[in-house]
């Protein structure tokens, strides 16, 4: 997982969501921070369970995907599907286009690593997928594997 500047970020998360007219609630913006401080993607409910150790806050899971579904619209937090879970955008404080995001989990440690697939890779698989007469609902990438760090354990 990435190491961020939590502070930093959670003020250009909030820049960026007045930019694009929507509001981070101080709800919100614990959840994202939850995100940010985990070191490993996490299950709306176990963002719950954080939530609530650090506020003294009960949190309905249901209000918890509802701000999740926020935080994605916003870019601010990315969701894997091949695990259910979430992650904070390892992007949020940059100030350049990105390219669309590529997962490698490693099944060991469950450790993320956000990286950026080209644009014209992502154009062509996107070229490919059409011509076989196929809609993609996401361009994102998931791919598992074993991480440097847990290669070395062996």
């Amino acid at each position: 997982m990435a190491t961020f500047d939590v502070d930093n970020v959670l003020q250009q998360a909030e820049r960026s969501c007045v930019e694009h007219g929507a509001r981070l609630t101080s709800k919100r913006k614990h959840i994202l921070e939850v995100l940010l401080k985990a070191e490993a993607p996490r299950s709306a409910y176990e963002i719950a369970d954080l939530y609530r150790q650090q506020t003294d806050e009960n949190i309905p899971v249901m209000s918890v995907y509802r701000m999740l579904d926020f935080l994605m619209q916003n870019s601010l937090v990315h969701k894997l599907a091949s695990n259910n879970k979430f992650i904070a955008c390892a992007h949020i404080a940059c100030s350049h286009s990105h390219q669309t995001p590529q997962f490698l989990i490693c099944d060991k440690c469950q450790q993320v690593r956000e990286i950026g697939v080209d644009k014209q890779l992502i154009h062509a698989l996107e070229e490919s997928i059409e011509n076989n007469h196929f809609q993609l609902n996401s361009p994102q990438l998931e791919l598992h594997g074993v991480c440097e760090s847990c290669q070395k354990q062996h």
